[in-house]
């Protein structure tokens, strides 16, 4: 097989060809290739594409919470609310991928930093704008929830253990920020999360190898998606956060609402930190011991990488290459 450097590029086919825009888009999609507007298109991008995957899934953890308060049964389950956070990352990833790069982790984003295929000021600002679509997410579940969370807390308050409950995985809080159990050992809790979050890390960037023939690049997102209902119906009782963004946002928006007592303790940082090491083991693991430059690029892959290669040819206004895009093309999580 040819090097991919050599492989004819098949002519691409821009939705400009065949669907012309009106002249104002026009104008509009120029001004967004412009560097001070860009950099703005990808943190909306990220910040909704975490918006997403965070109000799926807190909105089907405020129905299982706020549901065993109230005894009110059918509401929601783990079940549930794994599916509901698997949804919410194929949603993100599918709309936004292709805008932002779909990191909406901001573990992937600095493992990225550090291997070189992102800057540290454009990580900053992605981290930023996670954190931002996250705490916007469980600041909107508040709202839609808000009169069913009022009548249970003041049933907890009548009932005298509205204090005791409030900011555990049980309590009105726990809808929004993360919380362990009382009495779990937070080595425990580290172990826990370092390993669900390793798992993860290696599942995305298998997602990513251009060679798995068992990974296309559209599967890559149902795998990811479904790698993170798996941690959540098996570990989320031992207390597991894996997205820093979902943990620091929700952690906001339930001081927000409940004051600084919400901030969590000890625990707060095992949540907020710990997928940022494990996914760089993660990165470092896969690239080591799985990872192998001698096999073939898939057909699925290679198209991806062409179509990803034409896109940046047309924005930059120069002739495609495809050895430059599959550097580029590291830029982009799944």
């Amino acid at each position: 097989m040819m090097p991919v450097s050599e492989t004819t590029v098949t002519q691409p086919v821009f939705l400009s060809d065949v669907h012309p825009r009106s002249r104002f888009m026009q104008a509009w999609e120029s001004r967004k290739k412009s560097r001070r507007v860009s950099w703005l298109i990808e943190c909306i991008a990220e910040a909704f594409g975490t918006f997403l995957y965070t109000y799926a899934g807190t909105g089907s953890t405020a129905g299982y919470i706020l549901g065993n308060l109230a005894k009110l049964e059918g509401l929601s389950n783990l079940f549930q609310i794994g599916v509901a956070y698997a949804v919410g990352i194929v949603m993100a990833l599918s709309l936004c991928v292709s805008t932002s790069g779909g990191h909406i982790n901001p573990a992937v984003t600095i493992t990225a930093t550090i291997f070189g295929q992102c800057t540290p000021g454009k990580a900053a600002r992605l981290i930023i704008s996670q954190i931002f679509g996250a705490y916007v997410a469980c600041m909107l579940v508040y709202v839609q929830y808000r009169d069913l969370i009022i009548e249970v807390e003041d049933s907890l308050k009548k009932a005298g253990t509205f204090d005791t409950i409030l900011f555990t995985p049980q309590g009105p809080a726990g809808i929004f920020g993360l919380y362990s159990l009382p009495g779990l050992a937070l080595g425990h809790i580290f172990l826990n999360e370092f390993v669900c979050d390793f798992v993860l890390g290696v599942t995305i960037f298998g997602s990513l190898d251009p060679t798995n023939f068992h990974i296309g690049p559209q599967a890559g997102v149902w795998l990811t998606a479904f790698a993170y209902a798996f941690v959540i119906w098996s570990f989320s009782p031992a207390a597991i956060a894996s997205n820093t963004a979902r943990d620091v946002g929700g952690r906001l928006a339930a001081m927000t609402i409940y004051g600084t007592k919400a901030a969590g303790g000890s625990y707060s940082a095992i949540a907020a930190l710990t997928s940022i090491p494990a996914t760089f083991c993660a990165f470092v693991f896969y690239e080591f011991f799985l990872k192998d430059t001698s096999r073939v690029v898939t057909p699925e892959h290679l198209a991806h990488i062409q179509a990803h290669d034409a896109h940046i040819a047309k924005n930059n206004e120069r002739a495609p290459s495809i050895a430059s895009t599959v550097s580029d093309d590291k830029h982009s999580n799944v």
